[in-house]
């Protein structure tokens, strides 16, 4: 950081529960967090979170509390006066997500949700080439995030993975999503087509799902975007650079540099010690929310649903 030496913050991580069996916290973060050299994580011996973050003198709390409970906590966090990191969705509701936004902005703290994906480099490097005109204005975008094989989220796939790509789509463009037509792929327990209308007739195709592959041995399918503008197409493979592994025993993702989550640290990192506000923040969470929530209710109407209106 400008040759001098990086501020080194307090992470407490607090939960370990997610949509099924996930484990983001001891998949995900923690070993991030253990890797980066701008944090290192705290173990409190307090069973209540406000008690812990005054124990420890943490700076961040990384939430993976139940979705259930996720907001509850996030504000506890806030409260304390500790940065947040937190799973996603940030909350299950949008007045939850509301409430976090006007919490983080009267405490002047960071809260990012965990939306990594938008972080990848391919992503980033996308983002400023479209910020910079090199295919004109876009038009239209045409996506696949697609996992193969690995646990059956409970829920759902569309409310599991569905804000990931939506992220990314807003982000990559900047245009706020106004009507939403969601439909079911072949595998309705697990694919849906998301077809989506956004501000100044941008229009965007997201295909999202779990493919049916091994569940001990589940790897990113396809992650790609295709933005067609006024002056030319670009294409986007959002899992390089890396390389897919497949053997017998089954497969693996190697990144060439940082992944997406030590990018979102680094990002984290950035926006605590320069002030500025963080990439992804409250805002972005609420937004992806409303239109999966929507995509969820466009399913069971087979109707499309605008975003604006607030009858359904």
């Amino acid at each position: 950081m400008s040759g001098r030496a990086m501020r080194v913050l307090k992470v407490l991580p607090w939960g370990a529960g997610g949509f099924g069996t996930q484990d983001h916290q001891n998949d995900m973060y923690l070993p991030a967090f253990r890797e980066h050299p701008g944090f290192t994580v705290v173990e409190p011996a307090a069973s209540d979170l406000t008690a812990a973050a005054r124990e420890t003198g943490a700076d961040v709390v990384c939430v993976c509390a139940p979705p259930a409970e996720r907001a509850a906590r996030v504000i506890e966090a806030l409260r304390a006066g500790c940065h947040v990191l937190a799973d996603k969705p940030l909350a299950l509701e949008e007045a939850d997500v509301e409430e976090i936004a006007a919490v983080a902005a009267e405490t002047g703290l960071v809260c990012m949700p965990a939306h990594h994906h938008r972080f990848g480099a391919a992503v980033q490097s996308a983002r400023n080439a479209l910020a910079s005109g090199r295919i004109g204005l876009p038009w239209n975008v045409q996506a696949d995030f697609l996992v193969d094989g690995g646990d059956p989220c409970p829920d759902g796939e569309l409310v599991n993975f569905g804000l990931y790509p939506v992220d990314v789509v807003r982000a990559l463009t900047g245009q706020a999503v106004r009507r939403v037509h969601a439909l079911p792929g072949r595998d309705r327990a697990r694919l849906t087509v998301l077809l989506l209308d956004h501000e100044h007739g941008l229009t965007s195709t997201i295909t999202v799902g779990r493919l049916r592959g091994t569940a001990d041995a589940p790897g990113m399918a396809l992650h790609r975007y295709r933005v067609s503008g006024s002056g030319g197409v670009l294409d986007v493979d959002a899992a390089r650079p890396g390389a897919s592994v497949r053997t017998v025993a089954g497969n693996r993702h190697a990144w060439h540099g940082p992944g997406t989550v030590a990018r979102m640290l680094t990002a984290l990192h950035t926006a605590i010690a320069t002030g500025r506000p963080p990439e992804a923040g409250p805002a972005d969470a609420l937004a992806a929310l409303r239109v999966t929530d929507a995509a969820a209710r466009s399913l069971a109407l087979g109707t499309p649903v605008p975003l604006d209106s607030p009858e359904v």
